[in-house]
């Protein structure tokens, strides 16, 4: 039996049921973008749970639509029922309603995806996307979560936070930064300092060979950033001279949104 599963013995239900719902939650977000399929040894591996146990919350989930069963593998994937539980967040979330003609047009004008993300803390994730018009293009898909201190969007809420709390979440492994150390970490710090003088930040194939990203802070009424606009591409389409290009619509459709959303721009 797993401590998560440890019976209550406090003369309530509170820890256990507070339990249950830490369980449940840890099996939805053991989906990814990267692993939409998963099957219930899978899932117990990962959440240190018993296999009967993921599988009692995979029915419950699977009552409900939270996840639904591929018909031939018999493995779980995320269900639409979760779009009902995130819509009515998704549609009163001001930045994504005020971004949406911005992403539009700077995919239009760029020629590739333009996305917008939010910050969680220690993730950065995806809330809405205008994918490119090319056969072959990077998208990041709704709802993914990127802590890879590389990414450019990372890179664009880090550099509102304090040197401390970015040393935090290196050294912690909150944020991912392979073969970190002192030296890399300083480093990355003043790295940091390039994007808020530049006004936006670069990922040129360092977290994906093949993938170059480009990201911009959006400000609210406080100056503070709410969100990050994004551009990812296929590496072969940037030159050095469309980087800048890139970078420099980016910012300037973050400042768009800004602007939407009264924000101000120091």
């Amino acid at each position: 039996m797993t401590s998560a599963e440890a019976p209550d013995t406090s003369g309530n239900g509170d820890t256990k049921g507070t339990s249950v719902i830490v369980n449940a939650i840890a099996v939805l977000r053991c989906f990814t973008a990267d692993e939409p399929l998963l099957g219930v040894t899978e899932i117990a591996n990962r959440v240190g749970l018993h296999k009967s146990t993921v599988s009692r919350i995979l029915a419950t989930f699977e009552q409900e639509r939270l996840v639904e069963r591929d018909t031939e593998t018999r493995r779980f994937r995320l269900g639409l029922g979760l779009i009902a539980v995130a819509g009515p967040l998704l549609a009163e979330l001001e930045e994504r309603r005020v971004a949406y003609p911005v992403l539009r047009e700077l995919a239009e004008l760029t020629g590739e995806t333009s996305a917008l993300m939010v910050w969680n803390g220690s993730e950065s994730m995806c809330v809405e996307q205008i994918p490119s018009h090319h056969q072959i293009k990077h998208t990041t898909p709704l709802g993914a979560r990127y802590h890879d201190a590389l990414s450019a969007s990372v890179q664009v809420f880090l550099a509102a936070e304090p040197a401390e709390r970015v040393r935090v979440l290196l050294r912690s492994g909150a944020i991912t930064y392979p073969g970190l150390d002192e030296t890399s970490l300083e480093a990355y710090l003043d790295r940091l300092g390039d994007v808020r003088e530049r006004g936006w930040a670069i990922n040129y194939g360092e977290s994906s060979l093949d993938e170059v990203g480009v990201a911009a802070p959006v400000r609210d009424h406080r100056g503070d950033i709410a969100a990050a606009v994004l551009i990812p591409a296929p590496r072969f389409r940037v030159s050095p001279d469309t980087l800048q290009s890139l970078g420099e619509s980016c910012k300037a459709a973050a400042r768009r949104v800004t602007s939407r959303l009264g924000g101000e721009t120091p």
